[in-house]
């Protein structure tokens, strides 16, 4: 028996040790792969920015901190691989001139600034786009992982965001993607909003497309208003707002609202909270088999807000109760929530600018088309020419 216990401690011991090896050549290729990301990102962009190393990753591209070679200026380098997909493209298209439209209009310092475009290659034939933004030293999403906020910290972000998001909804246009990795923040607690890539307009319907339809809405689901969960025929500036007191819960909570594994899931979720009866306000506005859906499943009572929060402010309840809600016409507007108790303290409205509403133009894309990526290929190359700043050229 003895024996046999030594044979099973050894190749228990061969199981551990092989696995640690495992594990060490994964990193090992991963830093390699880093290091190699690193050195063709200082190929392209080198004459202009040191790159100095990744500050993030994911389905958006590669993120590097840089320091403007002749001025000093901290960035952040953001490389995107836009014609992997015909989709990425587009949206790579809409975040260019929808933040160098914010930008000439001076529209709001809580909007992230773009400092500089790179594209290195010909017209015909480049590959990657790198879009160089003020450096911000995180986002809200990482301060989230360690700690819930204070009531003061949640106060002034969530004002921020708003006051963020009114020269976007009064361009004509909607985010579609407030989240808290999509807020970024500095040690001074200044926050700004990036990420515009699948930002549209509300002024017109998309080339190819019947109604305001999400058809390439893929936002992350824990922050998706419910009228697109189920099947909105349209969407409205509300879908932000339902994602800014999504957003409000989680500074206070220190863990998500919604935090839904699936669709089911996500749906569940939230009738558990806002009660099954809610979606029968909004039923006009859905299509009649998510409905059905919603009828199908378990019934939900309300759970007030104050269950779930229950040491809160009276204005935070009140502020989530008018826009976390289910139909997207009883949320307040953001012009509205700027004027309400919970931001009272930093409500100013002479300092809270608006935009001039935008051209439908400048970000109206056939989102359908495969074979425009040449199209927009040519037109990325063109804008980028156009925001050329002299002060990162010089």
């Amino acid at each position: 028996m003895a024996a046999v216990q030594k044979i099973e401690e050894y190749r228990s011991g061969l199981s551990v040790t092989h696995l640690r090896e495992l594990a060490q050549r994964t990193e090992s290729r991963k830093e390699d792969r880093r290091a190699l990301t690193v050195r063709k990102a200082r190929e392209d962009v080198g004459r202009y920015y040191h790159v100095e190393s990744i500050i993030g990753e994911g389905g958006y591209g590669v993120v590097f901190s840089a320091v403007h070679r002749n001025t000093g200026l901290r960035v952040a380098v953001k490389r995107v691989a836009p014609f992997e997909h015909h989709l990425l493209a587009v949206r790579t298209l809409r975040e260019l001139r929808l933040l160098k439209f914010f930008h000439d209009n001076d529209a709001c310092d809580n909007v992230i600034r773009l400092v500089d475009v790179v594209i290195p290659g010909d017209r015909a034939t480049y590959q990657d786009v790198y879009l160089v933004q003020e450096m911000m030293d995180t986002d809200l999403y990482r301060v989230l992982r360690t700690q819930a906020l204070s009531f003061d910290h949640s106060q002034y972000f969530t004002y921020q965001i708003l006051r963020g998001l009114k020269p976007i909804h009064s361009a004509g246009v909607v985010h579609r993607d407030i989240k808290p990795s999509n807020l970024l923040v500095n040690a001074n607690c200044d926050l700004k909003i990036c990420d515009f890539g699948l930002a549209r307009d509300l002024t017109v319907r998309p080339p190819g497309s019947s109604d305001m339809q999400l058809t390439e809405y893929v936002a992350t689901r824990w922050y998706r208003a419910p009228e697109i969960m189920l099947s909105s025929r349209t969407y409205t500036k509300a879908v932000d707002v339902w994602s800014v007191g999504c957003t409000l819960y989680e500074m206070l909570a220190g863990q998500p609202l919604f935090p839904g594994k699936d669709y089911h899931h996500q749906m569940t979720l939230i009738l558990s909270v806002l009660g099954t009866d809610s979606v029968d306000s909004m039923a006009c506005l859905c299509a009649e088999r998510a409905i059905d859906y919603v009828h199908s499943l378990p019934h939900f009572p309300k759970k007030p807000f104050r269950s779930l929060l229950p040491n809160a402010h009276p204005d935070v309840i009140d502020f989530l109760e008018h826009t976390v809600c289910m139909d997207p016409r009883q949320r307040m507007s953001v012009e509205e929530c700027l004027r309400h108790p919970f931001v009272a303290p930093y409500h100013d409205p002479h300092d809270e600018p608006a935009a001039p509403t935008l051209d439908p133009c400048v970000i109206c894309f056939d989102t359908k088309d495969p074979a425009s990526i040449d199209a927009h290929r040519h037109a990325l190359w063109d804008d980028a020419q156009l925001y050329r700043l002299p002060a990162c050229r010089v």
